[in-house]
């Protein structure tokens, strides 16, 4: 017969178990926390704080000015959104239905935009429409975008289960009708977790809406530029940051939304094979995807022919002048020691965001198995993102304010760029990493605990052999983004060390036509660095569904 205290003694141990497991989750989380605080929050705050003290944030936001440009910002995001969902859609449909040939190119090309450098993108779209305009950025916006709808909506997509559609079908209802009746309502959690990453990306663009805009459009992240690095208007930048930072916290709580309900929805369906051959209409579809493949080539291939042309016809020259400063040394530097600089800093980046990416997949892991703490898991995934969405000269700003109050004064060290494109990369590292995790079976881990495995060697022997191609695949997205970052390195890189991004803005805003030349060709390079590097990325990737964003 049990002893009448062995129940009690049975709660109590697992109750120390707990709470054992709440202290150690506690000590997991702090190394990304303390990053972020540190390289995140404080020189964000710091600024704010100049900008409050300064006592013209109300002036600012009490300004018409300020109103007409979040009203530009959001409308010109609304648009480009609207575009890259529309555009993003039928190639989503290719890619999660469709058994066609063609179908892993496409993959590998939907994806080049999306990690294109944004000065590369605004100078493709500057050689189509040399005037710039609302056109123009709210196209180049949703060029860079299509690949979040197309991935995102077609990983959910290829879970979902014909037999639903068919039925609708055979009960007399038209195609139409069986989609905006039957597979619409299923894709709306991946639809709308795409449509708020699409807003972030669009309503924080800078690169783009700097070189298409001008001075004649300008957005809050242009605007906060102007503010902080020409006028010295800390109040109004810090006014105008105050907005961006609740528009970001607003898409950012959607996006948590959709992609729990979307997750839910995986969980239930599972894995179906749905892809097959189209019939009838769908091949009308499957052309339009085509389509959009071809109209998002026509920039890249409009960069390239700009590369090789010169005023007397087709030419080299631009190329040849990457061992050189451009026209006037209108650079400190040649332009491969630029690139080589840019390889250096990604190189860091990618090394120290894979750190905290996977540390922190980790924990969120761990506490999402939990569901008293799934709330923790929900804030601390919301944390982490917050990067993507704030002005990166606020942040590379407030790096030159707080820095020097760190040991060894950082404000004039490189390890400041790859820093803060490490902040950039990090989340991106666990919204690949983080689904795979959970994927993996916990009876496994459970069963090796079992036999005597420590946390570390169960991480070790199954964690790492089912996640390792994904982190290769994390690994070599987040170098190509890192390598084209423009925003913060604009702000930090030294005069003398400057990244090949921030060597083409310098290039395209001199005078001469060898600048010019120079600029495009090393556009040119860029962009075929970061196509190999997606084609590395496509074929280390998890299975199909599973793509480089499909889990934003």
């Amino acid at each position: 017969m049990a002893h009448p205290d062995a129940g009690l003694t049975g709660r109590a141990g697992r109750a120390g178990t707990t709470r054992r497991g709440g202290w150690w989750l506690a000590l997991a989380a702090l190394p990304p926390l303390a990053f972020l605080g540190v390289f995140f929050a404080w020189p964000v705050l710091a600024i704010l704080g100049l900008g409050v003290r300064d006592g013209g944030v109300l002036t600012a936001l009490g300004a018409g000015q300020t109103w007409r440009l979040v009203a530009f910002t959001v409308g010109q995001a609304a648009a480009a959104t609207l575009v890259a969902l529309l555009a993003g859609l039928p190639v989503a449909f290719l890619l999660a239905r469709c058994a066609v040939p063609g179908v892993g190119l496409v993959r590998v090309l939907v994806m080049v935009p999306f990690v294109l450098p944004t000065v590369v993108v605004g100078l493709a779209f500057r050689a189509l429409w040399p005037d710039g305009g609302v056109l123009g950025i709210v196209l180049a916006n949703a060029f860079f975008n299509v690949a979040v709808v197309a991935r995102t909506v077609g990983g959910l997509w290829a879970h979902t289960d014909r037999r639903a559609e068919d039925a609708a079908r055979a009960l007399g209802a038209t195609r139409w009708r069986a989609f905006t009746s039957v597979v619409l309502p299923a894709l709306a959690p991946a639809i709308g977790s795409a449509a708020a990453v699409v807003f972030l990306f669009c309503a924080t663009s800078f690169g783009v809406v700097l070189m298409l805009g001008g001075a004649r459009y300008r957005t809050l992240e242009t605007e906060i530029y102007l503010r902080t690095v020409e006028l010295f208007d800390l109040s109004g930048a810090a006014a105008l940051s105050l907005l961006q930072f609740a528009a970001v916290l607003a898409a950012l709580g959607v996006g948590v939304l959709a992609r729990r309900r979307r997750e839910t929805a995986l969980r239930l369906r599972g894995r179906t094979e749905t892809a097959r051959r189209p019939v009838g209409a769908e091949w009308t579809v499957v052309a339009a995807a085509f389509a959009v493949v071809v109209a998002l080539l026509v920039p890249v291939a409009g960069l390239v022919v700009r590369s090789l042309s010169g005023a007397h016809g087709w030419t080299l020259a631009g190329y040849r002048a990457l061992a050189g400063r451009g026209h006037q040394n209108t650079l400190a530097v040649s332009g491969v020691d630029a690139a080589v600089n840019s390889l250096r800093a990604a190189t860091d980046a990618t090394a120290l965001a894979l750190v905290l990416g996977v540390w922190s997949a980790v924990v969120l892991v761990t506490l999402g198995r939990s569901r008293a703490r799934a709330g923790l898991a929900d804030a601390m995934d919301t944390v982490l993102m917050l990067p993507l969405g704030i002005s990166a000269v606020t942040v590379g700003f407030g790096y030159l304010v707080t820095m020097d109050a760190l040991p060894g004064d950082l404000r004039t060290s490189p390890v400041l760029v790859p820093l803060a494109q490490a902040l950039v990369i990090t989340p991106l590292v666990v919204r690949m990493v983080l689904p795979v995790l959970r994927a993996v079976d916990v009876r496994l881990r459970q069963a090796a605990a079992t036999l005597g495995a420590g946390p570390w060697r169960v991480w070790r022997e199954v964690d790492l052999p089912m996640a390792g191609r994904t982190l290769l695949a994390a690994a070599g997205f987040g170098y190509v983004v890192a390598l084209g970052e423009f925003g913060a390195t604009s702000f930090l890189a030294r005069p003398d060390a400057p990244t090949l991004p921030v060597a083409i803005g310098r290039l395209i805003s001199r005078p001469g036509e060898l600048n010019s030349q120079m600029a495009y060709a090393a556009c040119t390079l860029l962009m075929l660095v970061t196509a190999a590097a997606v084609v590395l990325v496509e074929r280390l990737r998890v299975p199909r569904g599973a793509g480089a964003v499909g889990e934003f």
